[in-house]
């Protein structure tokens, strides 16, 4: 096993952090602040903000056969792209840097052209369209921070981040992509260059580019950081850190100084959109700390996640939503106690790969949620042969996460209290100890998580929350 390389960061900026020029000479600066630490900085960026929706839609028109209007939507971040690199780079930079980028583009052009002819748009074709998004925000990227005296050198996410073909939501081959890393990466950082890659993409063994899936750039650098065996991984963002709550429900919401592995894992899949949920895993695997910070507040110390979270007072660190979620019902009064039942409830969504939120068991029925809607008329056909099914859409599920929730006496009292003037539908605890989840209209969230946040976040712990900034954040 390699030993760590404390000296090397991996950083990610997200696309508002690079979504134009002055937020890719303020990247550059951050960057800038970490080698003159004596850190060596390997940096993973995502698509400019909003290209990665454009593509989806222009890639989506050509399916449909509008091929003009596909091109149009391309002809837009062409001048995007052209025009932010143009304001970014000085002297003859932007000159030679346009042949690439007119080249991708062009490229992308008659490719969206194919498809239009064809009229049909493929899973492996729309992960190729949405790749040029990272493409060339990273060429992009890795021009300005050679200006910047950071010695950049673009690298092609796809030649290290290896993937099997599960086009849309590819799975990682971590011990090739750590194989490629070594090859690839590994010697620019020796150098003293900087490597900038994309985000989010990556090719099976083949070389057909895949994607890791939405929010897959903060994915590309966990395992970058596993791969190199980083110090550290940083995930820059524009909020402050992970906060106790959504600011934009809460203003007053606090960041939180310090949280472990588990919680911001149980965060990031319960609605907490700092991370995404897969982010923490190579991460985790390997011991290396994970720090959610803000490009647009450098300054600030953001949030450490780390393998164990220190003691804390307070029982919560976090309130989540997660909204369009679906109850689905399934009564069979006369079976659920037999043998192999509920295997055949659980088939039915294995077989449509379809996941479950929360599970919950009477004497004559079991309640689950979805978020996953695309295929409940399948999922509740097939249940239909074994049982009577009912749906109750536009929910949501509050997640409550803390270290030992059991360890604080009459805590379930407090958070029913707090939400007892709001319909709950469904309650669960995590075996893990660290969540108390439950279900209620979307109408509802905002005030249930008021309510939660009053009683559970006016005194907390100082040691493990910022108090002396309540309202210095920028909404997600």
């Amino acid at each position: 096993m390699s030993t760590a390389r404390e000296h090397v960061v991996v950083m990610k900026f997200g696309g508002t952090s690079v979504e134009d020029a002055v937020a890719m000479r303020r990247t550059a600066a951050i960057v800038e602040g970490r080698r003159k630490r004596g850190l060596q900085a390997a940096v993973v960026v995502s698509a400019m903000a909003k290209v990665t929706d454009l593509m989806i839609a222009s890639g989506a028109a050509a399916g449909r056969g509008d091929r003009v209007g596909a091109l149009a939507i391309s002809e837009r971040l062409r001048t995007r792209h052209l025009d932010t690199a143009a304001q970014l780079l000085q002297g003859d930079r932007f000159v030679k840097l346009r042949p690439a980028i007119e080249a991708e583009f062009d490229a992308l052009d008659d490719l969206l052209r194919g498809i239009a002819a064809v009229g049909e748009l493929t899973p492996r074709t729309a992960d190729l369209v949405v790749s040029f998004g990272e493409r060339l925000s990273s060429r992009i990227v890795a021009e300005a921070f050679d200006q910047h005296g950071l010695n950049g050198a673009h690298v092609d996410a796809r030649t290290c981040i290896i993937t099997d073909s599960t086009y849309g939501k590819a799975v990682p081959q971590e011990d090739a992509i750590e194989a490629k890393l070594a090859e690839l990466v590994l010697p620019l950082l020796e150098a003293g260059k900087t490597p900038v890659m994309g985000g989010f993409i990556g090719s099976n063994e083949q070389g057909i580019t895949t994607t890791l899936g939405r929010g897959g750039s903060d994915y590309t650098a966990a395992l970058v950081g596993g791969g190199l065996h980083a110090g550290a991984i940083e995930i820059w963002t524009d909020v402050n850190g992970i906060m106790t709550t959504d600011p934009r429900i809460c203003p007053d919401a606090l960041r939180v100084k310090t949280i472990s592995f588990e919680e911001a894992a149980e965060l990031a899949y319960f609605g907490a959109k700092v991370l995404h949920p897969a982010t923490i895993l190579p991460a985790v695997q390997k011991s290396i700390p994970v720090w959610v910070l803000n490009s647009r507040n450098a300054e600030n110390e953001g949030t450490k996640i780390t393998a164990m979270a220190p003691p804390c007072a307070s029982p919560f660190k976090s309130i989540a939503a997660k909204k369009r979620l679906t109850i689905i019902d399934v009564v069979a009064s006369r079976m659920l106690m037999s043998h192999g039942y509920l295997k055949a409830v659980f088939d039915v969504f294995d077989k449509y790969q379809c996941a479950i939120d929360m599970v919950s068991t009477s004497e004559v029925s079991i309640s689950l949620t979805v978020d996953s809607n695309q295929r409940l008329p399948e999922i509740c056909a097939e249940l239909s042969k074994i049982a009577d099914v009912k749906l109750e859409g536009n929910k949501a599920l509050i997640c409550m996460v803390g270290e030992d929730i059991r360890g604080h006496n009459g805590i379930a009292g407090r958070v029913f209290s707090a939400v007892s003037h709001v319909n709950v539908r469904m309650i669960s605890q995590g075996a893990s100890e660290i969540n108390m989840s439950f279900m209620i209209d979307e109408e509802d969230v905002e005030e249930a998580i008021k309510s939660l946040h009053r009683v559970f976040f006016t005194t907390v712990d100082e040691t493990v929350f910022d108090v002396t900034a309540r309202t210095a954040v920028v909404p997600i």
